[in-house]
This record gives structure tokens, C-alpha cells and sequence, in this order.
């Protein structure tokens, strides 16, 4: 006689609390250990060949992959075998009748199953408490698909495991990955590059006798399972039971893949255990998209294949790969209406929420990044750019830290300043002297006011000589407006000539032309504000078009180039994203930050 029961591990004592049988077998469950995390250097190829977590004294014995604690349910009985009567003896006279048997000893059976998470998936509330919640209900899930062996015949299920009572121990993995993970594994195992929401792997050996019976391993991407959660309309939790029980009947034998009637058989099986078990869950829909890897062939997944671009709201399904990224805002961040995208202000604002610092590395002045992200919410104090923050402004001649500092600026020769403007007003080119969080102009011009109206910058203050300017404020640099061919055939090989070793000339869009002074960029900004911050360039992540990102790109850890950026830009690059008009930041984050 067998009976199943409750252990946890690892555990100082024992607790056990009877819940009533209303369903089909009652249960004894126990208190469960922590969730061991999976060994970063674990390759996905090698599965099967992991091996999980044994933290209880017992002696040493091979461990199912992704092991963890055991947990066991009171109420299957298994078959009597090898059972045999005490033998009667011959009766005698005058001797009395003997007394009947003793009543067979009653062993045990253990349900014992593991509940692991990758570590790539970071520490989610929800998650962490749909974990100890499973931590019961898996075992309570085998006991009802155990029983269901012994209730049911199905003409279509794989009977290789069918005799459970001459096992001392029934064994399953479960492992809680994200997208990237089971997508790697779908790529691997069965040549699909694509997430699904579970997997299951086999390793029952048929007519093996041993006293463990190894179900196997239930690999479930919760991105994937919070995704369908959401279309369905219930709950994480619902998608996630309803995702172990489909997993424990492929691992019994059930295939739905095999036939109609298959189909329909595991389905029946599914509704019966969710409805035993008082759990939600619609036993089709969820039948279509599970795959098991213990099959070669595979089904279509009804459209819940995902592609590598992860979705608003996925981002807490990862761990992030830096700890900030460096984003400039024209022709980057911003959009060719100089806008910042819903979709852009969603992904720098989930990345935030994770613990990724965003600072802003522009050729702007601190007041237009400020005036740029406040339609999107983005800046303030709970923004990420304020006038409390870290950020890199007028091509990294202005540099903010902690608190919103100032922690480094420079300017420009004064004879280079007065060369530039004589140069405006002789050929009626407009240019903007700008000095700190101010910018000043010799006459007005549309192309003046639009760095005012378009570009966010404060509005340029007119006044009536270069002494005048030279004389009210520092300058750290020139900007000439004009037209594309303008910029290119006339003021660049120009000011190139002109000002030698004296200032250093920037084009960040094709209709300007900065002249800075040498020696100076947003790549040597960021090394300031790196130092100051004490953060290695490994940590950073930084996102740019321009000439004027170029340093900044190389100066980090990944650099990733807007596919509308200049070519030099690209070619310095280690990535080259979407364009800034298809939301090139969010899809920058979303594939590589995290």
C-alpha cells in the first residue's frame, strides 16, 4: 500500500496542515524553501544537464535539472504489489483457529517538484508571489494528473508511464524564464526562432527500474504568460496554472498534436484538472500555443509567436544590462518634428523604473532638453533631466552632476567669436552665441526664431554689437543656420581653413554649423561626468546621429547609431538601430539594455 506525502526542503521543522477533500484526493502540503536562481553561465543548450539545488542534509543522489524542494499530497494509493497474506498455518486440533493478518504496511510516495527561475529575471513582486503560490499548487496539480492515470483510460495518450505505484518518488522541474531565454531554447532545440510561452522536456525512461520516477522539465517565458494573461483577461497567476497543468500532461503523454481526438482527450483532461483544482483557465486556447520538446514535431503557435522586439511593459521580465544610458535629442530622442514619441517616453520611462539612469547628452541648452521631454512628462525631479540632475549640454561644455552641479564648462576664444559674427553679418548669415542657458543674436531671422520655435531653445536676445554680447556673458560656442548645400559647399570648408587650431567645428544637423572650442566633445563629457559619478564605460549604453556623437558612441560600453544618423556615425557604431521618425530609442532599449 503507498501513500503520497508532504516534504519541503530544506526545512528545520516540519508543518503540516490537512486540507479537505472535496476534490479529486485531499492533500498534506507542506512549507516551501526559497527559489534557487539558475547559474548565469549556464547555456540554454545544456538543459538537461543542469542540476539544481539539493539544500537539505540528506546524502548525495543525481538531482532532476532546475531541482528545488519537495512537496508531497496525501490521498493516491498505488497498487498492492508483491503483497502477499501471512501464511496460514495447517489447523490443528485442538489448537485454535489462527489469527487473521496483519494489514499490509503502508509506504510512501513523494511528489516532489522544483521551482527555479533564470536569472536574467529580475526580482518582480508579482512574480516572487506567484512563485510561492506554485510552490504548492504544482504538487497539488501532479496529484490530480497522477490520479487522472488511474481514473481515466485515454485510447490516445503515450501509456509509457502508467504504472506509478512501483515508484518511491514522482519528480518535475518547473523553470520561469523570460522571453529571451525560452526563445533561445525554441532556436536550439527545434530550429525556430521564436518565443512561446512553455515548453516541456521529457526524461522518463520507459521500463527503467529505478525508484524515481523523473517527469521531466516545464519551461514557462512569464513575459509570454503576462502577455496572453492580458488578452484573455484574467489574471498572471490563472495563465501560469493553466500553463503547469498543460506542461504535466504533455509529460504523461498527452499530444494534442497527434489528432483530433488527441485534441480533444487532452483538453478534456486539462478542464477536469482546473475545474478539480478551482482554477481558471480555457484549456484550448492555452492547448495551441505549449509546445514539447520531447516530440520532433512541432504544432503552429496560432499567432503568439514574438520577434525580438520586446513590447512596452517588458522590461520588468529583464535585468538590465547597463546602469546608464547616454541619449542625445535632435535627430535621436527627438523625432524629425522635434518631438519625443509616445512609444520613445514609454521605454525611457519602464528603463528608469528598472534602475537605468537616462542622461541627456545634447548640443542644447539645459532649458530646451527640459522644454523638449516636458511634453512627454519627462522632465522635473521625477523626470530624467532637470536642473537637478546630470546632463551634458552645448556639445559637452556645460556638464551637470550629482544634484545638478556644474561640474565643468568651457568657452570659446573671444577673437573666434568676433570672426564669426563679422562673417554673419557681412554674407547675412544667421548665427546664435550661446552662453549657458542664454542665447544672443546681431539681427532677427526666421532661422533665428525657429531655434525658439522648433528646436526648444530659449529665445534669442537681440543686441546691437559683439562687445555688447562679449561683454554680458561667456561664450561657449557659435551656431551658423543655414541651408543644407550652404553648410556643405560654403561655411564648412570656410570656418575649416579660418580658425585652424582655435576652435573645432561640429556639425550635429545638416543645416548648422557649431564652432566650439578645441579639443572638446560629448564623448569628453561623458568621461567627466563618468568620473564624477565614479561609473566604468562598461556600465554605459549611449544613442546618437550625429558627427558630434561620435566620441560619445566610441566612449561607451555599446554605442548605437540611429539608421538616419551620418555615416561616420554609423561606421563608429557597434549597432545600428531604427531611424528617429520609428521610435529608434525605444527599440534601442528594448533590444539591447536589457
Amino acid at each position: 500500500m503507498a501513500r503520497i506525502v508532504s516534504r519541503a526542503l530544506p526545512f528545520a521543522s516540519r508543518s503540516h496542515f490537512h486540507l479537505s477533500p472535496p476534490l479529486r484526493g485531499a492533500a498534506l502540503l507542506s512549507s516551501a524553501p526559497l527559489v534557487p536562481r539558475l547559474p548565469a553561465a549556464a547555456s540554454t543548450a545544456s538543459l538537461l544537464s543542469w542540476r539544481g539545488f539539493t539544500p537539505t542534509p540528506e546524502p548525495p543522489r543525481p538531482v532532476p535539472p532546475f531541482a528545488g524542494f519537495l512537496a508531497g499530497i496525501r490521498g493516491l494509493r498505488r497498487g498492492r504489489r508483491g503483497q502477499s497474506a501471512a501464511k496460514r498455518e495447517e489447523p490443528q486440533d485442538p489448537a485454535p483457529p489462527p489469527s487473521p493478518p496483519p494489514p499490509p504496511k503502508e509506504t510512501e510516495i513523494e511528489l516532489c517538484a522544483r521551482i527555479s527561475v533564470d536569472e536574467d529575471l529580475p526580482d518582480d513582486m508579482e512574480v516572487l508571489n506567484i512563485i510561492e503560490i506554485l510552490k504548492l499548487n504544482v504538487p497539488m496539480a501532479m496529484k490530480i494528473a497522477l490520479d487522472g492515470l488511474l481514473e481515466y483510460n485515454y485510447k490516445t495518450r503515450d501509456t509509457s508511464i502508467s504504472d506509478i505505484g512501483k515508484y518511491e518518488k514522482v519528480e518535475v522541474s518547473v523553470l520561469l524564464c523570460n522571453d529571451n531565454f525560452i526563445q533561445n531554447l525554441n532556436k536550439e532545440w527545434r530550429g525556430e526562432d521564436c518565443a512561446t510561452d512553455m515548453l516541456s522536456v521529457s526524461q522518463s525512461i520507459p521500463d527503467l527500474d529505478v525508484p524515481t520516477l523523473m517527469l521531466g522539465d516545464i519551461v514557462i517565458s512569464v513575459e509570454t504568460a503576462a502577455r496572453q494573461a492580458e488578452e484573455r483577461g484574467h489574471t498572471l497567476l490563472d495563465e501560469m496554472r493553466a500553463l503547469v497543468v498543460r506542461g504535466l500532461l504533455r509529460l504523461l503523454g498527452f499530444d494534442r498534436q497527434t489528432s483530433d481526438e488527441a485534441a480533444m482527450e487532452m483538453e478534456k483532461e486539462e478542464l477536469l484538472i482546473l475545474k478539480s483544482l478551482r482554477w481558471k483557465g480555457k484549456g484550448k486556447g492555452l492547448a495551441k500555443t505549449a509546445v514539447d520538446l520531447s516530440k520532433t514535431h512541432t504544432e503552429t503557435l496560432d499567432g503568439q509567436v514574438t520577434n525580438s522586439l520586446k513590447r512596452a511593459g517588458s522590461l520588468r521580465f529583464y535585468r538590465p544590462k547597463f546602469k546608464y544610458i547616454f541619449c542625445d535629442l535632435d535627430g535621436t530622442l527627438l523625432n524629425s518634428k522635434s518631438q519625443v514619441t509616445t512609444r520613445n517616453a514609454e521605454a525611457l520611462k519602464e528603463a528608469r523604473s528598472r534602475g537605468v539612469n537616462i542622461v541627456i547628452a545634447t548640443g542644447k541648452t539645459r532649458p530646451a532638453a527640459i522644454n523638449a521631454l516636458n511634453m512627454v512628462d519627462l522632465s522635473g525631479r521625477t523626470g530624467i533631466v532637470s536642473e537637478s540632475s546630470p546632463g551634458i549640454f552645448l556639445q559637452g561644455l556645460l556638464v551637470y552632476g550629482l544634484e545638478g552641479r556644474e561640474i565643468y564648462k568651457k568657452t570659446l576664444d573671444q577673437d573666434v567669436c568676433r570672426e564669426a559674427f563679422s562673417y554673419s553679418l557681412e554674407h547675412k548669415i544667421p548665427l546664435v552665441a550661446f552662453s549657458q542657458d542664454r542665447c544672443f543674436s546681431l539681427f532677427e531671422d526666421p532661422l533665428i526664431a525657429s531655434l525658439h520655435d522648433v528646436y526648444h531653445e530659449p529665445k534669442a536676445e537681440i543686441v546691437s554689437s559683439v562687445d555688447q554680447i562679449l561683454g554680458t556673458a561667456e561664450i561657449q560656442k557659435v551656431l551658423f543656420i543655414g541651408t543644407s548645400e550652404e553648410i556643405s559647399s560654403t561655411l564648412r570648408p570656410y570656418w575649416t581653413n579660418a580658425i585652424e587650431e582655435r576652435a573645432g567645428i561640429v556639425q550635429g544637423q545638416p543645416d548648422m554649423l557649431e564652432l566650439v572650442p578645441p579639443a572638446t566633445s560629448k564623448g569628453s563629457g561623458v568621461k567627466i561626468l563618468l568620473d564624477h559619478l565614479c561609473i566604468s564605460p562598461d556600465e554605459v549604453m549611449a544613442i546618437g546621429d550625429g558627427e558630434n556623437d561620435i566620441e560619445m558612441l566610441q566612449v561607451a560600453s555599446l554605442g548605437v547609431a540611429m539608421a538616419n544618423g551620418a555615416e561616420k556615425t554609423k561606421a563608429v557604431a557597434n549597432v545600428i538601430g531604427a531611424t528617429n521618425d520609428e521610435d529608434g530609442v525605444a527599440q534601442a532599449i528594448y533590444d539591447y539594455a536589457f
